[in-house]
């Protein structure tokens, strides 16, 4: 399928539901961008049609869900393998996210989470089952994120 060519009110909503997709209602992002409430619910029924709006996610405080260990492993794959191997990944228990990397050796960073040490080593054994080398094991303080500000609202507005 052809990307959607983005406008101005496209991006207004993309850039209002990055802020905050739970809170941010069709009305509250209609004020924002210009539109009417229901001109953002087609809006963003195209954009989740085409593929740009993937799902809405929650961040979550792993820590304080009790568990109190988050790493990320950086895996080396064949290329050839990359791409399945990362969709793979989604099905050990413990793993909330992985990364293709395009480029260089270390090119499949996994994240998981767990409440113990023992847990870990599971889950990278697990990686390993399925053809990754685990070249590094990062322990994560902190992740922060924020919006894509080239999709900002205020020229929707003009």
């Amino acid at each position: 399928m052809e990307p959607p060519d983005l406008d101005d009110v496209d991006r207004g909503i993309l850039h209002m539901l990055q802020l905050d997709a739970r809170n941010n209602s069709a009305s509250v992002i209609a004020d924002e961008v210009g539109v009417a409430p229901n001109t953002v619910r087609n809006r963003i029924d195209r954009l989740e049609a085409a593929g740009v709006i993937r799902g809405y996610h929650p961040h979550i405080d792993y820590e304080r869900a009790g568990f109190q260990l988050r790493v990320v492993f950086v895996c080396t794959a064949r290329v050839a393998e990359r791409g399945d191997l990362a969709d793979r990944v989604l099905d050990v228990e413990g793993v909330v996210g992985v990364t293709e990397i395009l480029s260089g050796t270390e090119n499949i960073l996994v994240e998981a989470v767990s409440d113990t040490t023992d847990d870990l080593t599971r889950i990278a054994a697990g990686l390993e089952d399925l053809g990754l080398e685990i070249r590094d094991e990062r322990f994560v303080k902190n992740a922060r994120v924020q919006p894509f500000d080239n999709f900002g609202v205020d020229e929707a507005r003009e």
